[in-house]
């Protein structure tokens, strides 16, 4: 469960066994969590993260795109 990017109290790491999936990042932050695609970066699931927590976090995964697809290839060659 490789960790990519801590950010204000937001943890960004996908599963080692998701390799059959599209690309995508997990964030969790206390008891919440969602799972983001990104490629477009879109909302897949979500469990306790409220409208205007969801919108700042799907900002944070475009902002740092670049660097989470990068780190999914990487860790699935």
């Amino acid at each position: 469960m490789p960790t990519v990017l801590r950010e204000e109290g937001y943890r960004f790491y996908f599963y080692s066994n998701e390799n059959d999936e599209p690309p995508h990042i997990h964030v969790d932050k206390a008891e919440s969590s969602l799972k983001a695609w990104l490629e477009p970066v879109t909302l897949a699931r979500n469990i306790g993260f409220r409208p205007h927590e969801i919108n700042a976090i799907l900002k944070r995964v475009e902002a740092n795109k670049e660097v989470l697809i990068e780190s999914w290839h990487e860790h699935f060659r």
